[in-house]
């Protein structure tokens, strides 16, 4: 029993030895990686070290050579400037010395006329000695003095000098008078014929051929639904009568008709009628007359030499082509006025590019939209001070229907201008009844004041001659009165170009032989 706890305790003896020599020879090793570990991160460090501090060597000798090129670049302009500072002390230097000379010359000149003067001054002393001897010596012979004689001499001479001037005065005058008539009525008869545009009528209704009367029922549609469609669209009211291979459209305005034309003709030539494609067409048509419009602007401007009008001026001068005014083309008045207004300032010396533009923009406040109440010429203005345009241009837009006050010569030139295009034969048309009635209000006005025994209109209403009786009405008179009778016809009536009033006095002696 003794043996076995002996060998009992030798075992656990050995196996506790055994795991104390396995601890004992793990923490050797444990220690030797350690030292190993430590070693190696000791040499990495002290490797990391030196590199750092070979990298902070690198960058302090690079700032320190930047530091040194920076001072010597400094260095460098400072020693240029300081030259230049030399250079400009020498030039001061040898300035301030050619100063000093010329002032020394400047002195000797000075004393030089100084003594000049004085001989000068001693002479005309002499000089007006020796007048005054001679002054009492003429006194004594004529028996007057001197400021008796000068205004005696001053007093004839001005007579004579008003005779004369007066007589060339009135010579100068009625030359001028010969002349100025003479060449106006050459610059207006050349303006004219070397203006030749088309004879340019207007209606109101539009003819649309079709091939054949089939057609007519495909436009009126069931019921007339076609019809209404198209007549909603457009504005347009279109007749469809027993017209053979025609039919009517009927509106005021020409833009509206000219759309209604294309979209028939769109839709005829497709074969499908109906609203939905009416809509449709009219729409892409107005599309297209937009984009025509602003093309006929722009070739408008091209052909009479316009530029650097502004985008919506221009669309305003293509959207004349379609308006009228009397029966007449605004365009082509518009272009007619251009060219005149060109002519006739190329004539008298002006600016022919300024009178052009102001004769192309004179009745852009026709086709405008804005503020309808204001009277075209007024709206034309603010249109084109809204687009910048010239003061001279606005104001001869503004004026050329003596609606305000002229500023500048372009704005007679375009009022004649247009006076002339919408004179000449054929250039406008008026209904009839219009016509007849225009003549006869203005004869009437003239036969409402006191004195007046007869009137007439001739020359397409163009004068108005008024024969007064010479008992009621005198010599001094008639000048008031036609005056008088011209500011009426002009506020209460409606005309184009203007009315020359012409007021006749006769007096007649009647005897009979018997």
């Amino acid at each position: 029993m003794a043996d076995v706890k002996t060998i009992l305790f030798v075992v656990i003896a050995l196996i506790l030895g055994l795991i104390l020599g396995i601890i004992i020879m793990r923490l050797f090793v444990i220690k030797g990686k350690r030292s190993k570990i430590l070693r190696e991160a000791e040499l990495e460090g002290e490797s990391i070290k030196k590199e750092k501090i070979f990298q902070a060597k690198e960058k302090f000798m690079q700032l320190k050579s930047e530091h040194e090129q920076y001072i010597n670049n400094k260095n460098n302009a400072l020693k240029d400037s300081e030259n230049k500072i030399k250079q400009r002390e020498l030039i001061l230097n040898q300035q301030n010395n050619e100063i000093t000379r010329k002032e020394k010359e400047l002195d000797i000149i000075r004393n030089n006329l100084k003594a000049q003067v004085e001989i000068v001054a001693k002479k005309q002393d002499e000089y007006e000695k020796l007048r005054q001897q001679e002054i009492v010596k003429i006194e004594n012979i004529a028996g007057m003095t001197a400021e008796e004689a000068k205004k005696q001499l001053i007093e004839a001479m001005k007579a004579e000098a008003k005779t004369d001037a007066l007589s060339y005065i009135n010579e100068v005058m009625d030359e001028a008078r010969l002349n100025a008539t003479k060449e106006a009525k050459r610059i207006v008869i050349n303006t004219i014929q070397r203006t030749a545009p088309e004879v340019a009528i207007e209606n109101a209704v539009t003819v649309f051929n079709i091939d054949n009367d089939e057609i007519k029922g495909r436009i009126i549609g069931r019921e007339g639904r076609n019809i209404r469609a198209l007549e909603a669209a457009t504005g347009v009211e279109i007749v469809v009568d027993d017209t053979p291979e025609a039919i009517l459209l009927s509106a005021f305005d020409p833009v509206r008709r000219e759309i209604a034309r294309l979209a028939l003709h769109q839709l005829v030539a497709d074969g499908r009628i109906h609203p939905a494609r009416i809509e449709e067409v009219v729409a892409k048509v107005q599309k297209q007359i937009e984009d025509e419009i602003l093309e006929t602007g722009k070739r408008t401007c091209i052909d009479l030499g316009i530029h650097g009008l502004n985008i919506e001026l221009v669309k305003l001068v293509g959207r004349m082509k379609y308006r009228s005014s009397y029966g007449q083309n605004l365009l082509q008045h518009s272009r007619e006025v251009a060219n005149i207004s060109a002519t006739l300032a190329a004539e008298l010396g002006l600016n022919v590019k300024t009178a052009k533009r102001a004769g192309l923009l004179h009745d852009i406040g026709k086709v405008s939209d804005e503020d309808p109440e204001l009277p075209h010429a007024a709206l034309g203005m603010k249109i084109a001070e809204k687009y910048k345009e010239k003061p001279e241009i606005c104001n001869a837009i503004g004026s050329h229907h003596d609606e305000m006050e002229m500023s500048s010569l372009i704005s007679p030139i375009v009022m004649v201008a247009d006076a002339i295009s919408g004179a000449r034969p054929g250039a406008r048309r008026e209904v009839i009844e219009s016509y007849i009635k225009r003549l006869k209000d203005m004869e009437d006005i003239a036969l409402s004041y006191e004195g007046v025994t007869k009137t007439y209109a001739i020359q397409a209403g163009r004068e108005l001659r008024v024969i007064v009786g010479s008992e009621q009405v005198s010599d001094k008179d008639i000048e008031n009165l036609s005056t008088e009778i011209a500011k009426r016809i002009q506020n209460e009536m409606t005309y184009p170009g203007q009315v020359k009033i012409t007021v006749i006095r006769e007096s007649r002696s009647v005897a009979f032989a018997k």
